[in-house]
C-alpha cells in the first residue's frame, strides 16, 4: 500500500511538472507576441497613455465636486489620468519607451494601491515590486540590486513609490469606501495603526514597543519605528490624518534616496526616474489621485540630471 501511495504521489508530481512547463511555454508565447507588437519608438508610451485614458474615461467620469474636496486637502494632486498623461510626456522626452523601460514600484500591500500600479503597468508591462506595508521599500538594497539587473540593456527604469491615504465621498481623510463593504474602512490601516502607536508614545500612555523584533509582524514594527521621529509633526498638525501620509512620505523618500545611492552602479545607460508622492484612493467608480512630491531624472551614475515638473503649484 505504501509503495502504491508513493507511486501515486510521484505520478501526480510528474503531471504537475508537465503542466508547469506547459504554462511556462504558453506564457513565453504570450510575452513574445506582446513584445513583437510593440514599437521601439519614443512616442509609444504617450500613445499607450492616451489609449488607457480614453478607455478608462468611458467608465469613470471626472467629478468636479469631489476634485474640489481633494484639492482642498492636498493642493496640486493629479488624477491618475492626468498623472500618467503628464509623466509619460516627460519620460518620452528622456527616451523612455515600452520596450526599453522597467517599471519598479514601492507601494503599500493594500489592493487599492494596485490601481496606479496596473495603470502604469498597462504602458510598461509588469512591475518589479520593492514595497511592503504602508509603501515602505522593504526589498531594500538587495531588492533594488535585483531589480536593476532586470532593466533592459542600455535601458531605463521608472521607479514609482510612496504611501497612500483614502478620502471618502464626503471628504473624510483616512477612510475609503471599498467594494462589497458597507462601512467606510481605514486607509492606510498600517499607517493609522503606526500613528496610534506613536500617539501613545508621545502622550506617555504606552512604552516603546519591541515588536520590530517579532518576525510575524516585522513590517508593522518597522513602520512604527520609522514614523516615530514624526511624532511632534503629527501632534502639532491641524489634521493628524492629513499629515500622516506626508510624514510617511518623508521617511520613505529618505530611504529610497539612500537605496538608489547605494545601488546606482546597477542603473543602465538610459537612466532612472524617481516618481515619489502620495496615492489618494477613492470610492469605486471614482478616479484615484496622486500628489507628486518628487519627479527626478538620474543618469546612469545616479547623479541628478533634472528635477522635472508635473504640477507647478506643488513645486515638483
Amino acid at each position: 500500500v505504501k509503495a502504491a501511495v508513493q507511486a501515486s504521489i510521484l505520478s501526480k508530481a510528474a503531471d504537475v511538472r508537465a503542466l508547469t512547463e506547459s504554462m511556462r511555454s504558453a506564457d513565453s508565447i504570450i510575452v513574445s507576441e506582446s513584445n513583437s507588437s510593440r514599437t521601439d519608438t519614443a512616442t509609444d508610451i504617450t500613445e499607450k497613455a492616451q489609449e488607457l485614458v480614453q478607455l478608462s474615461s468611458k467608465k469613470i467620469k471626472p467629478n468636479p465636486e469631489f476634485d474640489a474636496i481633494v484639492q482642498k486637502v492636498y493642493p496640486g494632486a493629479l488624477t491618475n489620468h492626468d498623472l500618467i498623461t503628464k509623466a509619460t510626456s516627460k519620460l518620452e522626452s528622456k527616451g523612455f519607451t515600452t520596450s526599453n523601460t522597467l517599471l519598479a514600484t514601492s507601494l503599500c500591500c493594500d489592493e487599492l494601491a494596485r490601481q496606479l500600479e496596473m495603470e502604469f503597468g498597462s504602458i510598461f508591462g509588469k512591475n518589479f515590486n520593492l514595497g511592503g506595508l504602508a509603501g515602505f521599500p522593504f526589498a531594500g538594497n538587495t531588492g533594488f540590486s535585483a531589480m536593476s539587473a532586470h532593466i533592459p540593456d542600455d535601458g531605463c527604469c521608472l521607479l514609482v513609490y510612496g504611501p497612500h491615504v483614502g478620502i471618502t465621498a464626503d471628504g473624510t481623510v483616512g477612510k475609503v469606501e471599498r467594494a462589497g463593504i458597507r462601512k467606510a474602512d481605514s486607509c492606510c490601516g498600517s499607517a493609522i495603526a503606526a500613528s496610534n502607536y506613536v500617539q501613545g508614545i508621545t502622550s506617555g500612555t504606552i512604552g516603546v514597543s519591541m515588536n520590530v523584533q517579532s518576525f510575524t509582524d516585522f513590517q508593522q514594527g518597522v513602520v512604527q519605528e520609522l514614523i516615530l521621529p514624526h511624532g511632534k509633526a503629527l501632534e502639532d498638525a491641524s489634521s493628524r490624518m492629513e499629515q500622516l501620509p506626508r510624514s510617511l512620505y518623508e521617511s520613505q523618500d529618505l530611504l529610497m534616496l539612500e537605496i538608489v545611492k547605494k545601488g546606482s552602479a546597477g542603473i543602465k545607460s538610459g537612466g532612472l526616474v524617481m516618481l515619489g508622492g502620495i496615492q489618494i484612493n477613492t470610492r469605486p467608480a471614482t478616479l484615484d489621485y496622486f500628489l507628486p512630491m518628487r519627479f527626478d531624472y538620474l543618469d546612469k551614475e545616479g547623479n541628478l540630471v533634472e528635477s522635472m515638473e508635473l504640477v507647478a503649484a506643488n513645486g515638483c
